[in-house]
């Protein structure tokens, strides 16, 4: 039997060299990536043995600064005893923390210990419940962005401002502080519109069909969006199904340019970084306050260049809001900071109850989207009718169409063929990916949860929903996910398909099949059973 000395001892394969000091006298370690994907945290692995550590007094998890060629990373420190993770002469950078630092495998870095971050001063009031000023919030977004803060720090942020929550001009500054941390975009056009859902809502694939209907009017509309983090797909692991969607920002812009429009992912763009910062410690924590909300949505839309957007807020028993006062509340709070930043915002309340469109997952929602371009007969209407309503209102912020009108230009650009046209067109520039919408490349494993009586579906949860579908594999794996055959107030018998589960691998097949068995999502009940729909189009 191996026992944990004999472990360690095998590990040590070598003595350690001695690490031979640059001109500067600085100790230089040989660069080295450590293929660990550790999702917008910069993280740096020295040996425990290697004599810079030993030397300097650095500690684990504690942060360093990494240097090479006038360009520097700021990571937090992992300790190995494994030199086939990284040996004695060498320093690994994680995947996003080696891109950064921008120099090959093998260059010679120096390393040396951080300062602390110039505004945790300002982190400690907030964490003692203390109001803050504008400076200190632009010093405590400016150090998130420059990956001062450790996850520690960052999660003692979201909770301060979460349990203590932020006042409405606290808001405003926050927000104003994520914009000026990273780089804003300048169109250089009188109408830069957007269109964006607070999310929570399975299937809402709405942006992909209301970009190009109001490009191929003629208003700009550069959509970043973001990739899924707790939900089975987002607008950019969709559009992935069909295009690339990592460009580079001089790609992006002529893109823009050429099209009037984008729909790509925002990682990129480096537009309000902070907010990226603080989504990795938001989601997993599942806090996400009114005040982080508004500022991570409003600073992303400033730094891109819009000056008109259109808020979708959704309403349901299993949706983000849970209420219409909860999301009047709301609204009030983004009009008041879009207002200060100058930005015309619409926001517009949803109905959230269930799932929109039929599918949930980047294939399924690629399919559904593509179905609606096409006009297909089997394309989901209520994803084709949201999201021509959401067109609508956008496209009223055109000067030359009256209040009302929208509704019906958006409607005859999609029935016209335009909105598909422009479609195509976004999506040879992005880079297009073959994809059929009548064959689309589903996960090969599937099963089918179906009625345990007879009666109308009277409740849909969304979160439940989206679970199985993520443990099923979406959106990591793009054809993973849910295929809804049932809605609300739809009749349903004791034994008909509700959904199908699709999965690539059994393992993943199985956790979906124990989650869905566990609990379906789906409630069958009477049809007075059926819950209130919450909408103010």
């Amino acid at each position: 039997m191996t026992t944990p000395t004999d472990t360690t001892a095998a590990l040590k394969l070598s003595p350690c060299p001695p690490v031979p000091p640059s001109d500067d006298g600085r100790t230089q370690l040989k660069l080295r990536r450590v293929a660990i994907d550790t999702y917008r945290e910069n993280v740096a692995y020295l040996h425990r043995d290697c004599e810079l550590y030993r030397a300097e007094g650095f500690q684990a998890l504690a942060k360093v600064e990494v240097r090479a060629n006038g360009r520097r990373v700021l990571a937090t420190l992992n300790v190995t005893l494994d030199p086939r993770i990284v040996r004695c002469d060498e320093i690994g950078l994680s995947m996003e923390a080696f891109a950064q630092l921008g120099v090959e495998a093998g260059h010679p870095v120096t390393i040396q210990q951080a300062e602390p971050p110039a505004s945790i001063a300002a982190l400690h009031r907030k964490i003692g419940g203390e109001r803050l000023t504008r400076e200190e919030f632009y010093a405590i977004a400016r150090d998130i962005a420059e990956h001062r803060y450790s996850k520690i720090e960052l999660s003692a942020f979201v909770v301060a401002t979460h349990a203590s929550e932020l006042d409405r001009e606290e808001v405003y500054f926050l927000t104003e502080g994520m914009i000026a941390a990273g780089q804003r975009l300048d169109w250089r056009e009188r109408l830069v519109v957007d269109k964006h859902c607070i999310g929570g809502i399975p299937g809402n694939r709405t942006s992909m069909l209301v970009v190009p209907i109001v490009a191929a009017h003629g208003l700009v509309c550069p959509k970043t969006s973001s990739r899924a983090i707790t939900s089975p797909a987002g607008t950019a692991d969709t559009m992935e199904v069909l295009a690339e969607v990592e460009l580079p920002i001089e790609r992006l812009q002529e893109i823009v340019r050429a099209h009037r429009a984008c729909l790509a992912w925002g990682g990129t763009a480096q537009l309000s970084p902070a907010d990226d910062v603080l989504i990795a410690v938001e989601r997993p924590l599942s806090l996400d306050s009114p005040a982080q909300m508004v500022a991570s949505i409003l600073s992303k839309k400033v730094a891109a260049g819009s000056n008109h957007l259109v808020l979708d807020i959704p309403v349901g028993p299993t949706a983000k809001v849970r209420s219409v006062p909860d999301a009047q509340r709301l609204r009030r709070l983004f009009e008041y900071v879009a207002r200060r930043l100058g930005l015309s915002i619409d926001v517009v309340i949803t109905d959230g109850r269930q799932p929109i469109g039929q599918g949930i997952g980047p294939v399924l929602e690629a399919r559904d989207v593509m179905r609606v371009l096409h006009n297909h007969p089997h394309a989901p209407i209520d994803l084709r009718q949201k999201a021509l309503r959401l067109a609508g209102r956008l496209l009223e912020c055109d000067p030359d169409i009256r209040g009302g009108d929208g509704y019906g230009i958006a409607r005859d650009i999609l029935d016209s063929g335009r909105a598909l046209a422009k479609m195509q067109a976004l999506i040879e520039a992005q880079g297009a990916r073959p994809f059929d919408p009548e064959r689309p490349p589903l996960a090969r494993h599937r099963f089918e949860v179906t009625a345990a009586r007879d009666g109308v579906v009277t409740g849909i949860d969304n979160q439940r929903i989206a679970r199985i579908a993520r443990l099923a594999g979406a959106p990591k794996v793009a054809g993973a996910g849910v295929d809804l055959m049932r809605k609300l107030g739809e009749p349903v018998r004791a034994g008909e398909v509700l959904y199908h589960v699709y999965a690539e691998y059994p393992a993943d097949l199985e956790f979906a099949r124990e989650a869905s068995a566990h609990a379906s999502g789906y409630t069958i009940g009477e049809p007075h059973e059926v819950p209130q729909m919450f909408v103010e189009f």
